[in-house]
């Protein structure tokens, strides 16, 4: 059964965690979530098998005060302990970072992570505010190999609130929506962390998710008809399936999708990566590097495009969170994300008539891949370097008159053709296909537009040079309102404005109250940043680059750290030249050394060559086998062919003998006999005698 939603029943609700509770979808299996107590020595535990460790993590916010946070009726005690709750949201802000991207000698992440996931359970504003934060937070911070507990415990919470208490829940609640946010990014995190293979030693932690995963595949019914939420349920589903399945190979848990099985036998843990992945991240690598080899990387990345289409959509997921990245900070990469895009579109055959069959791609996977394309092209609108890629990621290559004479003047026209794959060329693809009866990827993809639409109209109210823009993205939506008749646009909207906390209207609020969470992000700005510099470190390690930090890494005070680079700094050498070396001179190179970026972009041009070359010579094998076939084939046909015209020749001439052919010797000496006239005949048998 569907989730009903109602603009007035949007609301916030609070649920403590219980000992034990079992779930009719669960299938007898028995939740029993960890006290505070248990979990702290648990949690020191883990800290201390880390060389690491600093200290025992202190933990002010105590189960009694969340219990007497959710059950006073005393108002006088209420407001005191909702002022003592404010002060630990402000305490948390401040070890979180939020202002310096989680980095300062202040900063300590893990600890302050689970103080407000404890702060989360708290009713009211005080939920809210603490789910915000933590979700800005695991946008923004580093990846580090001393998170993974703290994560585990974050997973398991998150998860536990979504299969326990909210998705049993008959109507949606705007905290569902952040609770599926934080659990995407969350497991995004852990999936880069098992590229990396630092999930060795966290086994037991993996099966204890294993329970809350197994109910989470049952969420399609109430979470079916909300794009956003269960794209993210199926990300966190298909990226923990893969860990799984390379982690703990004789574990149980089976995702409800079938798809193409991973190598075991590669390089990376044992998930083998695409080429089209490989190639997004390259790109980025080449943009960060200002290297002159994108332009080939790019050309390279278009030839293996299809792949988007065949693999395994979390790797295609994946590449365009990369390649989105690139798009940002270059044009060369937003034009080949436009166009892999596009083929992938056209790809999908959506275009068909009602009562025709269902087209035979997966849908699921391209409903996937449209959504967080429509996520990542709204980001680039809003965050890319210039303004020129913000208005192509927005209306088009050379269509702007074309797109703002559409808007203006929009009647909407039925099958009309994709021009482009930007945000105004999508919308009227998918919007005149819009019927009771599409396509489920036309349905996501109209709601996922409707839906990031409103979250850019409030993500540009306060930026009075935007004004132009935000007035094209709301004559966007008032058409897409008018010609709603399936109700997708008004749910797409609803459910927008309940994560942003604003059931009002954004274009119409400006002389009400602003909401307490002005200041709060909607989009992931850095994740995709984080990931794509995580990864290129990974694939292409150099002297300056930095992968993940190490399992066991020592740390010491800064002081002695300090003084340990000076001392080193003295002790290099340093060559002086006088009368007596003079003659080494003459052996130095004329030219002056290759700076680093000059090495590594050689670096760089040989890994792609070699590639390169490799493909073809697997290519040039596959043709000569081919052509070897082919020539076989040739030859039989060709016996064939004669053998069929030598049995027509005996049947008409019963001769055995070959067109062309003369006759053997005894035959021809008969033959002569025959033809030898009668005097002859006499003549030479007067000779012999």
């Amino acid at each position: 059964m569907h989730k009903v939603v109602k603009m007035e029943e949007i609301m916030l609700y609070s649920g403590l965690y219980v000992p034990v509770k079992k779930s009719p979808m669960m299938n007898n299996f028995e939740i029993v979530f960890p006290s505070n107590e248990k979990f702290k020595d648990h949690y020191v535990q883990n800290l201390r098998r880390q060389p690491s460790y600093k200290s025992k993590p202190s933990f002010s916010i105590t189960k009694e005060f969340i219990l007497r946070f959710n059950r006073t009726t005393n108002p006088k005690e209420e407001k005191e302990l909702v002022d003592r709750a404010r002060k630990y949201i402000l305490r948390c802000k401040r070890k979180l970072g939020l202002k310096t991207l989680g980095s300062g000698s202040h900063v300590y992440l893990p600890t302050v992570w689970t103080e407000v996931v404890y702060l989360a359970q708290c009713k009211g504003e005080i939920q809210e505010e603490a789910l915000n934060i933590l979700y800005i937070s695991l946008d923004h911070a580093a990846f580090d190999y001393e998170h993974l507990p703290a994560l585990f415990f974050v997973a398991e919470s998150i998860l536990y609130r979504l299969c326990c208490d909210a998705s049993l829940k008959s109507y949606l609640y705007s905290v569902e929506i952040k609770l599926t946010k934080i659990a995407y990014l969350v497991c995004l995190r852990l999936f880069i962390f098992f590229l990396h293979g630092h999930l060795d030693s966290f086994k037991q932690h993996l099966l204890r998710l294993q329970p809350y995963l197994y109910a989470l595949t049952f969420s399609e019914n109430s979470y079916g008809q909300y794009t956003n939420m269960f794209s993210n349920i199926q990300f966190i589903l298909k990226a923990m399936e893969i860990i799984y399945r390379t982690e703990l190979p004789k574990s149980n848990f089976n995702h409800l999708e079938n798809e193409q099985k991973c190598n075991s036998d590669s390089d990376m843990r044992g998930y083998e990566i695409d080429q089209l992945f490989w190639h997004c991240v390259t790109a980025w690598f080449c943009v960060q590097k200002n290297s002159p080899q994108l332009k080939k990387v790019l050309k390279h990345l278009t030839f293996h495009k299809t792949q988007l289409q065949k693999n395994s959509w979390l790797d295609s997921v994946l590449a365009l969170i990369v390649l989105g990245e690139a798009a940002k900070l270059n044009m060369s990469c937003l034009k080949a994300l436009l166009e892999l895009m596009r083929d992938f579109i056209c790809s999908l055959n959506i275009v068909q008539n009602q009562g025709e069959a269902d087209i035979a791609t997966d849908i699921s996977r391209a409903c996937n891949i449209v959504y967080i394309y429509t996520t990542i092209l709204a980001e680039i609108c809003l965050y890319a370097t210039t303004s020129n890629m913000r208005k192509t990621a927005f209306v088009g290559f050379c269509e702007y008159e074309s797109s703002q004479k559409n808007i203006l003047s929009w009647e909407k026209s039925e099958h009309s053709e994709l021009r482009n794959t930007s945000f105004l060329g999508l919308v009227d693809f998918f919007s005149s296909r819009m019927s009771d009866e599409c396509n489920q990827v036309i349905w996501n993809g109209y709601y996922s537009l409707v839906y990031n639409l409103v979250k850019m109209s409030w993500e540009l109210q306060n930026d009075e040079e935007q004004v132009g823009f935000r007035n094209k993205i709301w004559q966007t939506l008032q058409k897409l309102k008018n010609e709603d008749k399936s109700g997708v646009a008004q749910r797409a909207i609803n459910i927008a404005q309940a994560e942003i906390n604003s059931p009002s209207d954004p274009f119409t609020s400006y002389d009400s109250k602003v909401p307490l969470n002005i200041g709060d992000e909607i989009f992931s700005k850095f994740i995709g940043w984080r990931i794509a510099n995580t990864l290129s470190n990974l694939f292409f390690s150099y002297h300056d680059a930095h992968t993940l930090p190490p399992k066991k890494s020592v740390t010491k005070e800064s002081k002695m750290r300090y003084l340990k680079k000076n001392q080193e700094f003295l002790k290099k050498r340093v060559l002086h030249f006088t009368e007596r070396d003079r003659s080494s001179l003459l052996e130095l190179p004329l030219c002056p050394y290759p700076e680093f970026f000059t090495k590594a972009d050689k670096e760089l041009t040989r890994i792609i060559d070699n590639h390169w070359q490799e493909e073809q010579k697997l290519q040039e094998i596959e043709d000569a086998i081919h052509d070897a076939q082919e020539q076989h084939d040739k030859e039989l046909r060709e016996q064939e062919h004669f053998r069929e015209i030598m049995k027509r020749r005996e049947e008409k001439l019963h001769k055995k003998t070959k067109p062309y052919e003369l006759p053997p010797k005894i035959d021809a000496i008969s033959l002569e006999n025959k033809i030898l006239p009668s005097g002859l005949q006499v003549i030479h048998d007067l000779k012999e005698t």
